[in-house]
């Protein structure tokens, strides 16, 4: 995919989450929901057949297969060399929502209307891509719960998430099949894709923490105490840390989560323990660790280009954690202003941070081959 196309694809993208944004700031949750929610019950047959993860065509990419433009290995203008030679890791990445239709609860395997296929690559390309020389990338398709299931507490919507999280596990399991048993794993997801990251960290962390160079679970709130203890692992403290969680909500001040957090605030985590926001969990990608303090940062913040026609590195971001919060800081390069209410920076979160995630991968992995 030519740099034009990508960069007009996520100028696309954010007019619709600001689309959805206004709709709250304007008329109030309930108008989202109501024009969000997928008709109908939650039928599994309407998304289609199961994927086969033994067959490349369930797979957005994987390595041994000569993929044309593979996204992942996208950089961006004036993108560095990698201090490393080869890639050792073996990475695990799982794409947000890109499904907003609402005939079906689940999307189809293959593009189910409204260029859910394009989005979905354009994630590859600016999320996975951080992570394109230091591993090797493994991207499964599968059959996403709609836009709509995230709005609701009801059986169609639980169905659809774990419909969802059943292709994720058995993609998974093949990706541990198909990789040698000593090699290092880094596991990344934002949003929905973090969404399942952490149900398949609560299930499997205990046993992959050896092999674990990293889990990047970006764009959905974690708990310390009532999620992590499950997870077998903890928050990462240092920048060389290995086996550790890294997850972050980004904001501006003023920032205001309530949207987010009233929802999830109250709901028990896996340790049965209901989550507060006191124990949400904040790893500065800036600094590799939990600490609060403002970094000035050579990160790289991935720049669209005022015609949209290229993309560019900046520097000098900084960032803290606040309360959970990751709070941006300093001088914003020229992302535009589509931000969602409460000054959520939930679109950029990978973009913000570019290469300050392609930096932290690079130092993790050297420090499990250490």
């Amino acid at each position: 995919m030519c740099a034009r196309r990508f960069l007009l694809m996520v100028f696309v993208l954010i007019l619709l989450a600001v689309a959805a944004a206004f709709a709250i700031f304007q008329f109030g949750g309930s108008v989202l929901i109501k024009q969000a929610t997928p008709k109908g019950h939650f039928e599994a047959a309407k998304a289609g057949g199961a994927p086969d993860y033994r067959s490349d065509e369930s797979w957005l990419t994987r390595p041994g297969v000569d993929w044309p433009d593979d996204p992942t290995q996208w950089k961006p203008a004036g993108a560095p060399l990698p201090s490393s030679g080869g890639r050792p890791a073996a990475v695990f990445y799982l794409h947000p929502t890109t499904y907003f239709d609402k005939d079906r609860w689940n999307a189809p395997l293959r593009d189910g209307g409204n260029y859910t296929d394009g989005r979905t690559r354009l994630f590859l390309q600016s999320q996975a891509s951080a992570f394109g020389d230091v591993g090797e990338v493994w991207a499964p398709r599968y059959r996403q719960a709609a836009y709509g299931a995230f709005l609701l507490k009801s059986e169609d919507a639980t169905k659809a998430l774990d419909f969802a999280y059943a292709d994720v596990k058995a993609a998974f399991d093949e990706f541990l099949r198909d990789i040698p048993k000593d090699r290092p794993i880094i596991l990344a997801g934002h949003s929905q894709g973090a969404l399942h990251l952490s149900r398949l960290l609560t299930e499997r962390g205990p046993q992959l923490k050896s092999r674990l160079v990293a889990a990047y679970v970006v764009g959905w709130p974690l708990s310390v105490t009532a999620d992590l203890p499950k997870m077998g692992l903890s928050a990462c403290t240092r920048p060389d840390e290995r086996a550790c969680v890294l997850s972050w909500q980004s904001y501006r001040e003023p920032a205001n989560p309530e949207f987010l957090l009233d929802a999830w605030e109250g709901t028990k985590g896996p340790t049965g323990i209901k989550r507060e926001r006191k124990d949400l969990l904040c790893v500065n990608p800036l600094t590799g660790t939990k600490d609060g303090v403002a970094a000035d940062a050579q990160a790289g913040t991935l720049v669209p280009s005022a015609d949209f026609s290229t993309a560019t590195l900046a520097n000098g971001l900084t960032a803290r954690c606040d309360k959970g919060l990751l709070i941006v800081e300093g001088e914003l390069p020229g992302l535009g202003s589509f931000v969602l209410p409460g000054n959520n920076y939930h679109a950029y979160d990978y973009a913000l941070f570019w290469g300050a995630i392609r930096a932290d991968a690079e130092r993790r992995v050297g420090a499990w081959q250490r």
